[in-house]
This record gives structure tokens, sequence and C-alpha cells, in this order.
């Protein structure tokens, strides 16, 4: 219909773009109404801005989000597929995250940096990240994701708290973020209210809540329902701030709601990442900043905070279980004037997972009381521990292991020679200080150990990666991984990038070959030596090795600060093919203007390298 409309009003060219166009096969479209991909829209407006006139692309796709929740309710075909990051293969370049956009795209601290994962609560099925030009995405077909059954929490009877004295309307503010269900939180408070025969009134702002923007519920009870005037929480007069997710609850709109001597805080303090690392791979989620603007809004003392998504996703098995523990965190502190029975029966009557929410809000008032023993009981379910080495001794034992496994000890030898030599010549410029060591046993590790096709190979059929997987899946599954062969891609005409093929299970076969095949690397025999990717790489370990023999000659304590600086600058160098060029020559860039500092020192020009 919207077609023949548009046709009807004589634009000059009317397409269709979906995720489905099979769906179009047999419909009635005008003519000269061409249908594709979605993966041929940047294509596509190239095209249509070149024709005179006005064009119009029909964009037809279901909101990711809102598939997620069709998904949950039986409402939507549930595709058998999800998405896993080997850790070990991913550089976190985060290119990934430019392709797709996609917040369920997560940082992971590993002993080897800051890596991606996917956060399998949230992910909406989109696969767009995908298109990262990546060889440790593998998706994940048939099966299901393995969830751990609700854990009943166990201990003394909770003692019930005193609730709130309705003189005035009890004032409530939720915060988070759209997807997570906020708005779910205000509509059982409504009805426990009702159940309860008290007036409540309930003012959602959720704005860009589908696509992850922040979302407001004004939430008000009172003993009568004329005893509400506004909808609204006037500033100053939130009696309650639930922030279940503390950067949406640190904004302006959020805190103006805040009065110090009144407000009480309860917080989520986990970290959820933002748009801002979709952009910025090394984007540090400003923690202390919020709690203390949090804090000045309430005052001191009056405001909690709690890993409420932690503590939900390990005993409950979904992040989506938060909000639920963050309103019995909430009500055990007596800040939720209706009673357990009511809500619970506003659970049930939602009908959707009421007997994890009911869980999730029988944690969050434990949480209350025994915060100590709830961490306890999450910690004994959750995922593996990863151990980051954090000294001197630890970085260097772990990447000599890993240099070992990669090629062999004579290869590790190489990387303990440099690096002993790095450790002499600090300790007697900068005695005491390690951080020039600590930079060249990280870093020159890395140059070494560059991911070639030997090494991607080994790192997927690595049981530990087996292991994840099977930690977080189950039944009759496969793998299948998306790569990009030197020998076996093409192109994107429209893009000008190497375009990534599916390869199916058989690759684990293939991969057993090339990692036995490790002894070639370097060779004669080297297939893949010639190529420029690993001519770049060799390239990068010779001069860094020659970087640090002039760091080391003319290492002083002027000029430190800019010698760990230069000795840092690989862990910019990330990604493949085309990534890691461009990040190449950022680092070249930037390893000029720090050699003429380190080379003509002055207190100016230090402390702008350290910073």
């Amino acid at each position: 219909m919207m077609a023949q409309q548009l046709t009807a009003e004589a634009l000059k060219k009317i397409t269709v773009v979906t995720d489905r166009p099979e769906i179009y096969r047999g419909v009635d479209l005008p003519d000269d109404v061409s249908v594709h991909h979605r993966d041929e829209l940047d294509a596509i407006q190239r095209e249509m801005r070149e024709i005179e006139g006005v064009t119009a692309i029909i964009y037809d796709q279901t909101c990711a989000a809102e598939k997620r929740r069709r998904r949950k309710r039986g409402l939507m075909p549930d595709p058998a597929k999800r998405v896993f990051i080997n850790e070990e293969v991913c550089e976190g370049c985060g290119d990934c995250s430019k392709a797709s956009n996609c917040l369920s795209v997560i940082p992971l601290e590993t002993a080897m940096g800051r890596k991606r994962a996917i956060d399998q609560s949230s992910c909406n099925k989109d696969y767009s990240c995908l298109n990262g030009f990546c060889p440790s995405f593998v998706t994940i077909e048939g099966g299901k994701l393995k969830k751990p059954q609700p854990t009943q929490p166990v201990g003394e009877v909770l003692p019930e708290p005193t609730l709130p004295v309705l003189k005035d309307p009890f004032n409530i503010l939720v915060t988070g973020i759209g997807g997570t269900g906020v708005v779910t939180i205000g509509a059982l408070l409504g009805m426990a209210a009702h159940l309860e025969s008290k007036g409540c009134s309930i003012m959602d702002m959720t704005g860009l809540a589908q696509k992850g923007g922040a979302v407001f519920s004004h939430v008000r009870i009172a003993s009568r329902p004329e005893d509400i005037h506004a909808v609204r929480v006037a500033a100053g007069n939130a009696d309650l701030l639930l922030g279940c997710d503390i950067v949406v609850a640190a904004t302006y709109d959020a805190l103006a709601k805040g009065r110090v001597g009144h407000t009480r805080a309860i917080m989520n303090s986990h970290e959820t990442i933002t748009a801002d690392f979709t952009r910025n791979p090394d984007w540090r989620f400003p923690g202390q900043t919020l709690r203390a603007a949090v804090e000045a809004a309430v005052g001191p003392g009056a405001a909690e905070f709690v890993d409420a998504t932690g503590l939900a996703t390990a005993l409950i098995g979904d992040s989506i279980a938060t909000n639920l523990f963050m309103l019995g965190f909430a009500y055990q502190r007596g800040l939720i004037p209706v009673s357990a029975p009511a809500i619970e029966q506003a659970i049930d009557l939602n009908r959707t997972a009421a007997k994890e929410n009911k869980l999730a809000f029988l944690w969050g008032r434990r949480a209350a009381v025994d915060l100590a023993g709830v961490q306890k009981a999450a910690d004994r379910l959750s995922a593996e521990a990863r151990q980051i080495p954090q000294t001197l001794d630890e970085i260097i034992a772990h990447r000599t292991g890993h240099l070992t496994r990669y090629q062999n000890a004579a290869y590790a030898a190489r990387y303990r020679a440099l690096v002993d030599k790095a450790i002499a010549a600090e300790r007697t410029a900068m005695p005491g200080s390690q951080a020039l060591s600590i930079a060249v046993a990280k870093y020159y590790a890395k140059l070494l150990a560059y991911k070639d096709e030997y090494e991607v190979a080994r790192l997927h059929i690595d049981p530990v990666f087996r292991e994840r997987i099977a930690a977080q899946f189950e039944g009759d599954y496969e793998l299948h991984f998306h790569l990009a062969p030197p020998t076996m891609s093409h192109v994107d005409p429209a893009t000008g990038r190497i375009k990534k093929k599916e390869f199916g299970p058989w690759m684990m076969t293939a991969f057993g070959v090339l990692a036995r095949l490790k002894w070639l690397r370097g060779t004669a025999f080297d297939p893949f030596a010639r190529s420029a990717d690993r001519k770049l790489e060799r390239r990068l370990i010779a001069e860094y090795e020659a970087l640090v023999a002039e760091i080391l000659a003319g290492l002083s304590a002027d000029n430190h600060g800019t010698a760990v600086a230069l000795a840092a600058l690989p862990e910019q160098i990330r990604g493949y093919g085309h990534i890691k060029e461009g990040n190449v020559a950022a680092v070249r860039k930037r390893q000029e203007e720090l050699l003429a500092a380190f080379r003509s020192p002055s207190p100016s020009t230090t402390r702008r390298a350290a910073e």
C-alpha cells in the first residue's frame, strides 16, 4: 500500500529494503519497485542521491528490541542461532561495534587486555555485529542458551519492613533504559496499589526507549485516588529515586527530583555500556563520577549502590530480572508503600515470567538484609573467573607461556631477552619504577604473537574455547565460522572492504591441520609469509625492537615518561587487515611525535607524553 501510494505521487524511484527479502516473493508491488536486502542499503542510498527529484526507500524491519519482546512471549519465531566471540582471537579493535552500533557487544577485560563479548541476555539476534572484520565471531547453530535454574534464597525468614505512611502521595522516580522492563515496574506498582484500594498515577517517559534510550517512570501512590492532583514527580519531591541504570539516574532530569534530607536513592551500580563504547573502544565507565553526582543530589548516607544486574543475572539466569531485584531491595528498605503480597499478586496478574520475577523480587529483599550472603550465592553460580596478571613477574610469566604455545620455547626466550634488558635499564635510570618494563613486557609480546592463519586456527581449536561455549550453550548445536580467507574472499564494490564468508563445522578439521603447521611460520615454506599483512606484522616486530633499543640506550629520568608512552604504542595496533593498517598509520604518526620529545626532553613534553 505504501509503495502504491508513493507511486501515485509520481516519485522518481522507490525501493524496498528489508532484512527478509524472501517474504516479498509473489507480492504485487508496483512496476519498477525493487526489493533489496538491508546489506545493500548503503549502495542504494548512494544511488538514490544521484537521482534528481523525490525518491523513497521503504525500510521494512521489525525493531530489534521489539523482536526480543515478542520472542520471549512466543509471538515471533526465535531463530536457533546465536553469536559468540572467541575472546582469544578478538583484538579489541571495536569494528564489530561500529558495524552494528549494538550495545549487546560489551567490553571484556582479559589477561591479554580488553576484548569483546556478547551479552546473551540482551542480544536481539540482529547479527549485524558479524559484519565486523574479525575472525573471532562464531555462530552457534541449533541448541539453546544454557541458563541456570533460578535459585531459591535460603536463610532466616525475612522481616517485614515498616512501609511508608501515606499522609501525602509517595513519589517514586524509576530510571533505566529501554527494553529492560522499567515501564513494567511502574505497571506492577500501579496494580499492587489498585489491589490495596490505594490511589496511584503512573507517567512513563520513554522517548527513544526501544533504541536503548533513557526511560523515566513517575509513580505516585496515595491513600486515595483523589489525593493525587498531578502525575509528574515535581522537582525536589521524589521520596525514592530507584536507579535501575545509574547513567540515566545521574542525569539532570533525574537528579533534579531529589532533595537532600528528603530523598532516598537505591542505585544499580552495574557498569552498563553506553553508545560511547561503540565509537571509542577504550571508553571507560565513569562510575565514580556518577556515584558522586547521585550522592550530592540526595545527601550523605541517603544513597545505596548494589550490582543488581550482576547478582540478578547469576541468580535468575537473565539480566532482565534486574529491575525486580531492585524493587525488592527498595521494598525491604521500607521505601515502597505497598505490601509484598500485593506486588507478588501483581506479578502473577502480569502473566509474564511470573516465577522468575517473584524470585528476583525475593532475592532483592534478601540482598537488603544480607548482601554478603547473596553475593556468595551469586559467585557460586557465576561464569569462570578470569585471572588477570597484575605484577611485572606475573605478566612476564603469562606472556612467556603464551609465546611458547604460540611458537616454541626459543621464541619465548627471544621475548625474555628484550624484557630483561628493559628491566635492567629502567632499574638504573629510574630506581623503583617498573612502568617501562611492564609496557615492554606487555606490548613486545603482543607484536610477537601476531594472529596469522596458524594462530587463529590454534585458538579456535583450543579446548578452553570449546569449554566456554559449552558453559553457555546446550543441546545439539554446531559451530559456524565467519572468516575472510585471503584466497577465498572478494571485495564488496559498495564499501571497498573485503567481505567475510560463513564456513560450517568442517572448518574445525581445517583449523586442526593449520594449527599443526605453525612450525612453517616465517620460513621459506610458509604459504602466507608473502602476504601484505604478514610482511607488515614482521616489520612491526623489527621496528619495535629497534625502538626499544634506542629507548634503553638514551633512557633518563627526564624522558622516562615519554619512553613509557613509546613502549606502549602497540596497544593501539589492533584488528585485522585494513583495520590494523589504519591503526598502524595512526600509531606511526604518534610515534614520530613522541620520538622527537624523547630525543629532546623537556618538562612540558614529558608531562604531555605521560598524559
